[in-house]
């Protein structure tokens, strides 16, 4: 089946017709550099609408990029950017020390004006991923 779609699609005159390409060619990946030991550089998302269980219904999820190990913080969808860095520094903080980057999605959490300020006193840089492409979160 897909073979005949793929078939018909490349002999069919409209769609070689329709078929315009208005933006630049794709860069090149550039990957994230490699650490040089655990929690320097984390990754953080949320995993949100998940049923109620113990007043919680999303988690936040912290992946430490070298050592694969990552934690998971029961939470609310309601959370403010002053609850979310109380849990990151009673969670991450506190137990593994100062990270010196935070690889993160475009979420209005992860980029609100507290966060953002809050990063910047801490020297944590912060690299939001590509808009719509989550694969880099972890």
């Amino acid at each position: 089946m897909t073979q005949f779609i793929k078939d018909y699609v490349s002999s069919c005159q409209k769609c070689a017709r329709k078929k315009n390409i208005h933006h630049k060619k794709f860069g090149l990946l550039k990957p994230l550099p490699i650490q040089n030991g655990p929690w320097i550089c984390l990754e953080m998302d949320f995993i949100t609408r998940l049923p109620l269980s113990n007043s919680f219904d999303s988690i936040l999820v912290i992946v430490d990029r070298f050592s694969k190990m990552a934690v998971f913080i029961p939470t609310m969808s309601s959370i403010t950017s002053l609850d979310l860095a109380h849990l990151f520094i009673k969670n991450i903080f506190s137990k593994n020390g100062h990270p010196s980057s935070i690889v993160s999605d475009r979420g209005p959490l992860l980029v609100s004006y507290f966060w953002t300020n809050l990063c910047q006193q801490l020297r944590i840089s912060r690299d939001l991923s590509t808009a719509y492409h989550p694969e880099p979160d972890g």
